[in-house]
This record gives C-alpha cells, sequence and structure tokens, in this order.
C-alpha cells in the first residue's frame, strides 16, 4: 500500500497521520461525479472495464476510475479522465471540477492541490442509451417462433 508523505497540517506534537494515494483518488473521483455535465471518469478501456465489473453480484463501482494522482509532502496533482455530456460547455466544466477537486480535497486532506488535470476522453450522446434500448428490442421482436 503506497502512502503519502505527511502535509504540514496533518504532523503534530503527538503524532503524523498519512493520507493513501488511494483515498486521494477516490476523493478526486467522487469530486469529479458530483459535477454536472460528467457523465462517466475513464479512458474507453477503464470504461469497458468498469461496465464489466458492475455485472458482476456484490461488486461495487470504482470510484478512482479514471483518476490518477501523485501525492508528496505537502502537495498533490491529480489527472482526471472523463466523458462530457453532449451540449456541455467543456472550458466551463473542466472549471467546475477543478474546483469541486481543489476545494474537496483541500478540505478533507490537509494538502495543497498544486493542478488538476483533465482529458476529455468523449462525448456521450442521448442517442448512445437510445442505441442500446432499441437495439435490445428489436432484437427481441425479430425473434421468430415456430
Amino acid at each position: 500500500m503506497t502512502t503519502s508523505k505527511t502535509a504540514e497540517g496533518l504532523t503534530t506534537s503527538q503524532g503524523a497521520t498519512t493520507i493513501a494515494d488511494t483515498v486521494v483518488a477516490k476523493i478526486a473521483g467522487l469530486a469529479t461525479r458530483e459535477v454536472t455535465g460528467v457523465h462517466d471518469l475513464g479512458g474507453g478501456a477503464a470504461r469497458a472495464f468498469g461496465a464489466l465489473r458492475e455485472r458482476i453480484p456484490g461488486a461495487t463501482v470504482n470510484a478512482a476510475q479514471g483518476i490518477s494522482v501523485e501525492v508528496g509532502e505537502k502537495q498533490a496533482a491529480v489527472d482526471v479522465n472523463l466523458v462530457v455530456e453532449y451540449g456541455v460547455a467543456i472550458a466551463d466544466l473542466a472549471k467546475a471540477v477543478r474546483r469541486n477537486v481543489v476545494g474537496s480535497l483541500e478540505r478533507m486532506t490537509g494538502l495543497e492541490i498544486v493542478e488538476v488535470n483533465i482529458a476529455v476522453d468523449d462525448v456521450h450522446l442521448p442517442s448512445d442509451d437510445a442505441d442500446v434500448t432499441d437495439g435490445a428490442e428489436h432484437r427481441e421482436s425479430s425473434t421468430r417462433v415456430e
């Protein structure tokens, strides 16, 4: 298990607190998902793996999917890969994601967030959901019974 070194506010005369990189990544992932206009996190392969994972009974959603972090003694940097909803202003969405990720991480961890890099990997179209549903209905209705 990789842990970050302690941030300045996490060291006291009574001891030190360390925060695992995975904790920082999960907080960043949850903060990103809270922003309206974010459809999903991760690149194509990560999303495909996540979709398979969700089909396993008892499996949970990976909150850190699409997030990578570098954590130092007092600072952290975050990389976010996301899919945006069609029609959303990407520049405004990126600002909102950065603001939410920085605010959540600084408040919860005490680390200074020096950068949040955002890569938009795809745009989710409303027809993407309809095609999946229509395809399933079409296959069922085209089945011939003899």
